[in-house]
């Protein structure tokens, strides 16, 4: 990396215990985001306007809210989520070593959250919160077009702070993974930059996705010098032209002027990264019926990811990428239902 450096600006936390030197890397990708349990109802566009939300955007609520929400779904599934969670999900499928870092309470839900990651195989070993607030949750409506519009209260998930990121874990991952909701909370802030220290001073890559358009727009400014200190960035079009103000093409061109590898996502259109001055088109994977678009960005990037932490090329790593997404988009939830290890072999012929 080295980038985080030369920089001080998000780089002002003292922590003794950030003094670490990694012996070894245990794991591929560690995910740093809200844990949030995802709530999954199929749902006409009508409710979406009665309950006033914003199709095709995610929309941050209060808990009233939230429970008002809830009571109008239909039957659902409940599973756990959020973007970086949904991310190494996608990472242990394919056959690597992911950690998390996200914040839960002691009740069921954090239970069902802790229990369910582990399952795939993620490490997760965040402490459960001692406050009084509920652990999150992020109800999906999924339209008749498979679109997905997102009503989200954080509850304990927004208390993330720099004290619950380990930092053996973090010079331990080969890349950090932090999602952009992160950034709407000032203590979140300061975890995500004790772990791009870490991560600095341990000559790991950090990656960060701009998450949603809604939350570039909020942070525009701090996000165009947070990229500064990233190495790998994702993001769809409608966020990255957002946080350019400008056209894809151009938008794209300042993205690969700052960040060493820059995936963009385009939906049917494929993707498109870029480093090291090269250019890389990637088709999307075509399905028999597009389902819910839930996580498909989610487990682009575990494709991505996984492929960097094998040092596989970078056409490959987005080829990957698409297979994920593909996988993701054809059944309702963010989380394959396939192995995608044995998708992957069909690429890499491993």
């Amino acid at each position: 990396m080295g980038k985080l450096a030369t920089r001080s600006q998000y780089t002002t936390i003292p922590f003794e215990s950030d003094k670490v030197v990694a012996v070894e890397t245990r794991y591929d990708v560690l995910g740093i985001g809200n844990a949030l349990v995802d709530v999954l109802s199929r749902e006409d566009d009508g409710l979406i306007e009665e309950m006033g939300l914003e199709r095709g955007a995610a929309t941050m609520v209060e808990s009233a809210r939230a429970h008002a929400v809830y009571r109008r779904l239909g039957p659902g599934t409940e599973v756990s989520g959020g973007s970086a969670a949904n991310t190494v999900a996608g990472v242990a499928s394919f056959g690597g070593t992911p950690a998390y870092i996200g914040k839960v309470a002691a009740d069921q839900l954090g239970g069902v959250f802790r229990h369910d990651l582990r399952a795939q195989g993620v490490a997760f070993d965040t402490r459960a919160a001692d406050e009084t607030e509920p652990t999150g949750r992020c109800l999906v409506i999924v339209s008749p077009d498979a679109q997905r519009t997102m009503c989200t209260h954080l509850g304990v998930a927004q208390r993330l702070g720099p004290e619950d990121v380990d930092p053996d874990v973090v010079a331990a991952a080969r890349i950090t993974y932090v999602e952009g909701f992160l950034w709407d909370e000032p203590s979140a802030k300061r975890a995500i930059t004790r772990a791009f220290e870490v991560a600095s001073r341990n000559s790991r890559k950090v990656a960060l996705s701009l998450s949603d358009p809604f939350c570039v727009d909020r942070h525009r400014e701090e996000f165009l010098t947070l990229i500064e200190e990233v190495d790998i960035l994702f993001a769809n079009e409608a966020e990255i032209t957002s946080l350019f103000d400008t056209d894809f093409e151009s938008a794209a061109d300042e993205a690969a002027a700052r960040c060493e590898f820059a995936a963009l996502t385009r939906g049917a259109q494929g993707s498109l990264i870029r480093t090291n001055g090269s250019v890389f088109e990637i088709d999307a994977v075509g399905v028999d019926e597009v389902v819910d678009t839930t996580g498909a960005g989610d487990l682009y990037a575990a494709g991505v990811l996984w492929g960097l932490a094998r040092g596989l090329g970078p056409r490959t790593c987005g080829e990957l990428g698409a297979i994920a997404a593909a996988e993701v988009i054809s059944h309702l939830g963010a989380r394959p239902m396939v192995p995608l290890g044995e998708l992957a072999r069909q690429l890499t012929g491993d």
